[in-house]
């Protein structure tokens, strides 16, 4: 007896669409969220202004196009080699620690590299700890060289970002099993030897994708750089807004942003479905290389090394720097930081797990390539840079207040109040959800995905369809999924800075955004606690992956 769904010869074909057409215009509307602040700033580029070009191509975009281009690749060459190397060691080899950093590698990515950097910089200027010590041990002449804004950042931003390589290959080299190992061993070769010639060219897939998703980061970052006072487009996005007060000047700059990024993310999809093709035998848990005594003690003394200045040093610093501002520095401001931080997170989490419930359940009603498109293109915004998003969004809803306001004067006369629209939260959660929705989309899909289509046949032959299938039947066994999710996007609004800076209303300080101003005036000490208050937030998730991954 075939499938439900199948042909006559008992292949599997796709459910017929059981939604009506509403639902397909609910995930367009769902995309189209996605999709606007793309499409202005993709429209600057059809309307340039000379004067404006002119400008940036004598003044901004040389500095920033070199700039940006030796980000990008420094840190993605160094993500690769720390990420690929720690993760062949804690999956494949056995030396003293590695139970420990196994998990422990993973939690730098709960500190900003904002955070990251401000505190590496404390720990590590003339007056701070590290160079205090050195001079108290070897004399006033010692001390650390200055390393320059540009390796400052290139440094920061892979501490900050290894982990997205870690992660990805570490799942690839414990997928390959045994077999890579006895083949390696077969052939004479030494570990360090097998890990280059058979692990390492197998592995190359997931390590590719890790090392774009890492590029795509880093286009995107902002509070980094800005704390080292290094130019890239986003710097520079948000320079010409607030600093040269010219819009038209920080779209194009956006607009050429957007095409860089749309690189990164063409080279990540090629190296994604690629890797679905390259697992090689089984996880071995307990079946490891046993290190020599020196290889082990190597192996244990690198792992520490960068679990120490990524993760355990900087967060030292910090709650050194919390304990001796914390009398004076926290005063009743703070509640109110931490109060719209809170109410941030919680209303973009609802608002985005809302729109993910809807286009996971209008995938799941009108199966086909249009859901699949618009699901897709609604879920793209994780790749684009907040600030790109940011200033899309600024001019969208300024043009909506604008035909508005031309309505009500219609309507109501001349004399009718203009309706002003930028500067309020509206704007905010729009770029949150644009930003944010693949991150709630994917705990709500994969979810959904586990409900059998036999189920919904048996509600619907019981008279439960549509709305209250989903409210009914749907929404209690997504639980997990929901919460997951909403927690994914709770603790991404707490961390985010661009979107925040440029968009939040008048005097709509976050804690994030408090980081930023203390950090831009030198005081590092007194950013701690908003710091830490976001490192803490962010341990959540980062140790619930851990939980799951492990």
């Amino acid at each position: 007896m075939s499938a439900p769904w199948a042909d006559a010869a008992g292949t599997p074909r796709s459910r017929p669409p059981v939604g009506g057409r509403g639902w397909l215009l609910a995930a367009a509307g769902i995309a189209l969220i996605t999709a606007t602040p793309l499409a202005v700033a993709l429209m600057s580029l059809l309307n340039p202004d000379r004067e404006v070009w002119e400008h940036l191509a004598q003044h901004v975009l040389p500095r920033v196009l070199v700039n940006t281009a030796w980000l990008v690749v420094a840190v993605s060459v160094l993500t690769g080699i720390i990420g690929a190397s720690l993760a062949w060691l804690t999956a494949t080899c056995e030396f003293p620690g590695r139970r420990f950093f196994n998990w422990a590698l993973l939690l730098p990515l709960a500190v900003p590299g904002y955070v990251l950097a401000f505190a590496l910089a404390g720990l590590l200027e003339y007056t701070g700890t590290v160079q205090t010590a050195m001079r108290h041990t070897f004399g006033d002449a010692a001390g650390l060289p200055d390393i320059g804004a540009r390796a400052a950042s290139i440094a920061t931003l892979t501490l900050a970002l290894f982990p997205y390589v870690y992660l990805i290959a570490r799942h690839a080299f414990a997928t390959q099993g045994v077999r890579a190992l006895e083949v390696a061993r077969s052939m004479g070769m030494s570990p360090a030897r097998g890990f280059r010639r058979v692990a390492l060219p197998m592995a190359r897939p997931w390590i590719a994708t890790g090392v774009a998703l890492v590029a795509m980061e880093t286009l995107a970052d902002f509070g980094t750089v800005s704390v080292f006072n290094y130019d890239t487009f986003t710097t520079a996005i948000y320079q010409a807004w607030f600093a040269l007060f010219s819009l038209d000047a920080a779209l194009q700059l956006a607009s050429v942003l957007l095409l860089l990024v749309a690189l990164a993310v063409v080279t990540e999809r090629r190296f994604r479905g690629r890797a679905r093709f390259e697992a090689v035998g089984s996880a071995a848990a307990g079946q490891r290389i046993n290190l020599a005594r020196r290889p082990a003690l190597a192996a244990s003394a690198y792992c520490s090394v960068v679990f120490l200045i990524a993760f355990l040093l900087p967060v030292l610093q910090l709650l050194a720097w919390a304990v001796q501002t914390y009398p004076a520095e926290f005063d009743p401001r703070y509640l109110s930081f931490a109060t719209r931080s809170v109410v941030l997170g919680l209303s973009a989490a609802l608002l985005i797990v809302t729109l993910a419930v809807l286009l996971a359940y209008a995938v799941r009603l009108r199966p086909g390539a249009s859901t699949s498109v618009l699901a897709r293109a609604a879920t793209l915004g994780y790749a684009i840079p907040g600030a790109v998003l940011a200033v899309g969004f600024f001019v969208a809803v300024a043009g909506m207040g604008d035909a508005l306001t031309v309505l009500a004067r219609w309507l109501a006369g001349p004399g009718a109040a203009p309706v002003v629209l930028t500067g309020t939260v509206l704007t905010l959660l729009l770029a949150y959800s644009a930003r944010f929705l693949a991150v709630g989309h994917g705990p709500v899909e994969s979810a959904m995905q586990r409900i059998r289509p036999s189920l919904d046949d048996a509600a619907r032959g019981m008279g439960v369809a549509g709305f209250s299938l989903l409210r009914r039947v749907h929404l209690p066994i997504l639980g997990a999924g929901i919460a997951t999710a909403a927690l994914l996007v709770f603790v991404d609004v707490m961390k985010e800075l661009p979107i925040t800076l440029m968009t939040r209303p008048f005097g709509w300080d976050t804690l994030s955004v408090r980081v930023f101003q203390l950090t831009s005036e030198g005081h590092w000490q007194r950013a701690s606690v908003p710091a830490l208050a976001i490192v803490l937030a962010g341990l959540i998730p980062v140790l619930a992956l851990n939980r799951r991954s492990g």
